[in-house]
């Protein structure tokens, strides 16, 4: 993502798994407020850590003091194995998870998602309150409703969609944060890809993350 991106391995259930971290500038941040996984998009329709969502995520978390961490998912880039239909990528994101705590035991943690990457982020929300460990707050961009049973997330969560997204329609995100009462911020004109648009997912990110209020007036 930038000169300061440190690209590492480490050993997943079905082989090594290539991730990349980044870390908030130390002259804003004497020591990083939290720890932020980010999940791709899917793999089997040219997602990677390196989409350009997932980067934009990850860059709202560095400029909130939070150290970010992508991960490929299996079968793609140097990351070994197959395709799990997200099963595998959520045990896979909570082996990073283990990995990244042993570095950082004790920062609050956020999880971020892009489409596909929300299925494996809801999921792990849902195994770490399971745990009694939840993230503090997730960021879902282009939420995978009605693609993937997603699970309910927290009242808290900060839910972006694009107004003519053509892969997931806005309307299946409403069916699907209607019962659980979470507002969607809806970005005019967007497509599933925000082409053009990225700029409102850093800037809601960064804004409203301060501002758990916003989902709960």
């Amino acid at each position: 993502m930038n000169a300061h991106t440190e690209h590492f391995m480490i050993a997943g259930a079905v082989g090594q798994l290539e991730c990349a971290l980044d870390l908030p500038e130390p002259e804003q941040f004497a020591l990083p407020r939290g720890l932020a996984l980010v999940a791709h998009p899917h793999p089997l329709f040219g997602g990677s850590m390196d989409n350009k969502i997932a980067q934009t995520l990850a860059r709202a978390f560095v400029a909130l003091g939070y150290v970010s961490v992508r991960m490929n998912f299996r079968g793609v880039g140097k990351s070994e194995g197959v395709h799990d239909h997200g099963a595998g990528e959520t045990d896979d994101m909570g082996l990073l998870l283990t990995h990244m705590r042993q570095r950082y035991p004790e920062l609050p943690l956020a999880l971020g998602g892009f489409s596909f990457g929300t299925f494996v982020q809801s999921q792990l929300q849902q195994r770490l309150t399971a745990q009694g460990t939840p993230a503090e707050r997730l960021a879902l961009v282009g939420t995978a409703a009605g693609k993937w049973p997603l699970p309910e997330v927290p009242a808290n969560t900060i839910l972006i969609h694009g107004e003519l997204d053509e892969t997931i329609p806005l309307q299946a995100v409403f069916d699907w944060a209607r019962p659980q009462d979470i507002p969607v911020i809806v970005i005019p004109g967007a497509d599933h890809f925000f082409h053009r648009k990225l700029q409102h997912i850093k800037n809601y990110v960064v804004n409203l993350w301060d501002k758990p209020e916003i989902n709960s007036i």
